[in-house]
């Protein structure tokens, strides 16, 4: 309640209750407003110095769980940065060596273009984190491409390799584990019907007349004739990569001329026909047209013993069958 005032009124001799005007008790209760509004400014701004807002708190809760994604997603790209290293040094140090086929000069240096493609990034928050995340992405994705590449080169030098491995010759054209076959052997020996030393350029094996005869590698038949001299019935295998290989005197043939043929299967039967002395196959390596010595190309087909026996036994200087 407000209080009443009273004003002594000398003309009077009364004490007079005094009113106050409207305006000034507007006035004093506007001001009054002013500074409690003033006063409350001050402590909202002040407490906001010290304290955050509620957006304040929420925004930097959303930065802090940014950062932590942020550090998560290096941690990651670490670890494939570092595993791609790795690839990389087997591809280097491993398979290529393997192969004897270094990488490419030109596939290597695989472009990412300009560094400016970041710039944008750096207007954000935990911007240079975020423009070196982009920065390593771009780089693996471009080696990611840089391997791919190579390893798909390494698959067709895998296949070419394997195939290589089936097609060179690597057994005896006839079944001879025991070594009783071995007749004559590759280099100079004495001809049967001319008695002088000449150039043996195969390796015989005695075997009954019908006896199996088998291709010695894969390859396609690129010649099966007959003649009454020389080779008689005889077959050529091209092995591919410069090898084929020739199986001669045989008395039947059981492949065409164009078949593909693989290691093992069975060609021809041995025979006595062309220039021959008896029943047997006279058998050649050839390198780009060069004969090579057979005894070389067994390693499949015996154990080191026997390898070595197979060796002593066609160095001897006897005589050959054709």
């Amino acid at each position: 309640m407000a209080k009443n005032r009273y004003k002594f009124n000398s003309k009077t001799l009364n004490y007079e209750h005094v009113k106050t005007p409207f305006w000034t008790v507007s006035l004093r209760v506007f001001g009054f407003l002013c500074a409690v509004g003033l006063f409350s400014l001050v402590v909202i701004k002040a407490s906001y110095s010290i304290f955050d807002s509620p957006n304040e708190q929420v925004l930097k809760q959303k930065l802090q769980e940014q950062k932590i994604e942020i550090d998560r997603l290096e941690g990651r790209l670490n670890n494939l940065s570092a595993t791609f290293n790795s690839l990389e040094k087997k591809d280097n140090d491993i398979y290529r060596e393997i192969f004897g086929v270094p990488m490419p000069e030109s596939m290597k240096a695989a472009g990412m273009g300009g560094s400016n493609r970041y710039d944008h990034l750096n207007k954000m928050a935990y911007g240079k984190s975020l423009a070196d995340i982009n920065k390593q992405l771009d780089e693996l994705a471009s080696r990611a491409k840089v391997q791919k590449t190579s390893y798909e080169e390494l698959v067709k030098l895998a296949k070419q390799r394997s195939k290589k491995l089936s097609s060179i010759p690597a057994i005896m054209p006839v079944s001879n584990k025991d070594l009783t076959r071995l007749a004559s052997g590759y280099g100079q020996r004495i001809d049967p019907f001319y008695k002088i030393p000449k150039f043996h350029s195969g390796m015989d094996f005695t075997a009954p007349t019908g006896t199996e005869v088998y291709a010695t590698g894969d390859g396609v038949v690129e010649v099966v004739e007959s003649k009454k001299w020389g080779y008689g019935q005889s077959i050529i295998i091209n092995h591919g990569f410069g090898y084929k290989t020739r199986y001669a005197h045989l008395s039947q043939f059981k492949v065409k001329t164009g078949q593909k043929v693989t290691r093992g299967q069975i060609i021809g039967l041995v025979g006595n026909t062309g220039k021959s002395t008896g029943a047997h196959l006279h058998y050649e390596v050839l390198i780009n047209n060069e004969a090579q010595n057979p005894a070389n190309y067994y390693y499949s087909d015996l154990s080191d013993g026997q390898y070595e026996e197979m060796i002593e036994l066609s160095n001897n200087p006897n005589q050959a069958f054709d």
